[in-house]
């Protein structure tokens, strides 16, 4: 057996697969290498070993495409020199699962994610690792393996889809079909509206890729760059840690405002900062909200989607040049996030405001802080967020109905019990990480808002998470969650509550002499599953604003 040279300069050098590649100990180790399609010769044995994770199934358009995309970077790897061994991870699709039962299976597979490709390269001594995500708790999830294993590692995001188009709707995307529902019971359930609500259905969604348009020609010109990025890492030993610093945190924050972004980036950036040993906390999301306009014009909210992002120039180096963003971390290229930006803008030119109304300038945001709040008060004492672009306003105070379920809702809209006019706080409870379980996103009552035209008379508050795709008057994560017995559970019918996205509040407007008398006879009530993963998983999540993580 060859005697490994170190072929790599750095710190460590292939450090992880010599353990079993290289020990005439570890002999057995190596018959079953030589058994597989990576090792044909003795010399292979002296090549990296790269894991290359497909969160891949064929029953989503997320996913359905990430197999295959595997399959280039392995070719990419394998014309680098290096060792590729494919594997897959489970992913959910949320907007398959959402609004049914299937949903409480969503943000428990970020962790599930990030256990899986933790447990292949740490089983198998893989060098390094390129994961190749789709839907959205797929990319925090192998963020969060990459963190934790610590070895040279690549995301490659699988991509967004195109728009859809019918008749009169130029610009559909997975959010048009949600909300399709709520204008079908606004307009009567009449023949005409039956068919704009399946004409929609039918052409949301035209092919393969997660919510909003990147090119498959251009995904895969990038997938051909991997193996010489891989072997980069490889031989400067950059490491996951060594990128995912607290100021590409900040970088993060920064984006995620200037888009108009998910509150499950407050999720899921506290728990890939953990991941790494960085402590981020949601009043770091509300500093970074103070100081950061929101420009971007684009849905669910707004008129455009990601693809028009892609064809409008650089908008990073925009945000660096006006000292938002820190362009000296460094990045998987080797080089720093400013260096990529400067070839970047050469190659696809700056950001201008002269021929696109997509990303509006910093002196003329649709809104002057963040979109993201995080509020405090006495029915949300541990933290809740808020997605509040402005277009529904800054504040909110109506009367509460309350809702242990989601199908309860759904039944008032279509009664017609939540009406136009009347300021109502939808309550959807018991909906948390351990009461969901597995805090399920609520697309389906938002998109049913929407719809129905009921944006500027409904707040949606729960203890359970919102979607990237909904909009309206949305408060999530309410610390500490009803199941545990947190103020949202004492909410009773016709209390009044009011939401200040200025001042940063949310209060009950309750006496602590009345909710201490509630308190007394609330019961929580019994988990909703008993075994199984997500009995596991109930046993030990942390709350919304620790990010969900199960591991501390």
């Amino acid at each position: 057996m060859h005697i490994r040279a170190s072929i790599v300069a750095g710190r460590h050098g292939f450090k992880e697969s010599r353990t079993v590649t290289q020990p005439k100990t570890q002999g057995a180790s190596q018959a079953m290498l030589y058994a597989t399609d990576g090792i044909n010769t003795d010399e292979d044995f002296n090549k990296a070993m790269v894991g290359v994770a497909s969160v891949w199934y064929e029953g989503n358009p997320c996913n359905r495409h990430l197999l295959k995309l595997g399959q280039h970077v392995k070719a990419s790897l394998t014309e680098a020199g290096i060792i590729g061994y494919q594997f897959g991870t489970v992913g959910v699709s949320d907007g398959i699962s959402m609004g049914t039962r299937g949903m409480s299976y969503s943000l428990q597979s970020r962790d599930l994610i990030a256990d899986q490709v933790e447990t292949a390269a740490g089983g198998h001594w893989l060098d390094g690792m390129v994961v190749i995500p789709g839907c959205d708790k797929n990319m925090p999830g192998v963020l969060m393996a990459l963190g934790r294993l610590n070895r040279p590692g690549i995301m490659v995001y699988g991509g967004t889809i195109r728009p859809g188009s019918c008749a009169g709707a130029p610009q559909l995307d997975i959010v048009s079909a949600f909300q399709s529902y709520g204008k079908y019971l606004q307009d009567g359930k009449t023949e005409a509206a039956e068919k704009e609500r399946y004409d929609t259905v039918r052409h949301a969604c035209p092919g393969p890729g997660a919510c909003g348009g990147q090119s498959t020609l251009k995904k895969i010109e990038e997938l051909a760059q991997t193996g010489p990025a891989m072997r980069n890492l490889l031989e400067k030993n950059i490491l996951p840690r060594d990128i995912m610093t607290r100021s590409a945190f900040e970088n993060a924050m920064v984006l995620t405002m200037i888009l108009g972004g998910s509150t499950n980036a407050v999720l899921h950036l506290i728990a890939i900062a953990h991941s790494v040993g960085i402590e981020l906390t949601i009043d770091d999301f509300q500093s970074v909200s103070d100081r950061t306009p929101f420009i971007a014009d684009l849905k669910p909210s707004g008129r455009y989607v990601m693809e028009d992002v892609y064809k409008i120039g650089e908008i990073m180096a925009y945000l660096m040049k006006h000292n938002l963003i820190d362009g000296n971390n460094i990045t998987v290229t080797g080089r720093t996030l400013g260096e990529n930006l400067e070839a970047w803008t050469h190659k696809y030119g700056e950001l201008s405001f002269s021929e696109q109304d997509v990303i509006r300038p910093l002196d003329k945001p649709i809104k002057e802080t963040g979109h993201l709040r995080i509020l405090k008060g006495n029915l949300a004492p541990g933290g809740a967020v808020a997605k509040i672009t402005g277009k529904e306003g800054l504040g909110f105070t109506g009367k509460a109905r309350t809702f242990d379920t989601e199908d309860d809702f759904v039944k008032a809209v279509e009664s017609g019990s939540i009406k136009k006019g009347e300021k109502t706080v939808a309550v959807l409870r018991y909906l948390g990480p351990k009461g969901g379980p597995g805090m399920p996103e609520m697309l389906k009552p938002t998109s049913l808002i929407m719809g129905a035209g009921l944006g500027y008379d409904v707040a949606c508050l729960t203890d359970g998470r919102f979607s990237g795709g909904s909009h309206g008057f949305c408060i999530g994560h309410v610390v500490p969650e009803a199941q545990v017995g947190g103020p949202i559970a004492l909410v009773q019918d016709g209390d009044i509550i009011s939401v200040d996205a200025v001042k940063n509040s949310i209060e009950l407007q309750v006496s602590e002499e009345e909710l201490a008398n509630r308190r007394r006879t609330w019961k929580a009530p019994p988990l909703k599953v008993t075994q199984g993963t997500l009995f596991k998983y109930t046993k030990v999540v942390s709350d919304a604003s620790r990010g969900c993580i199960t591991d501390a």
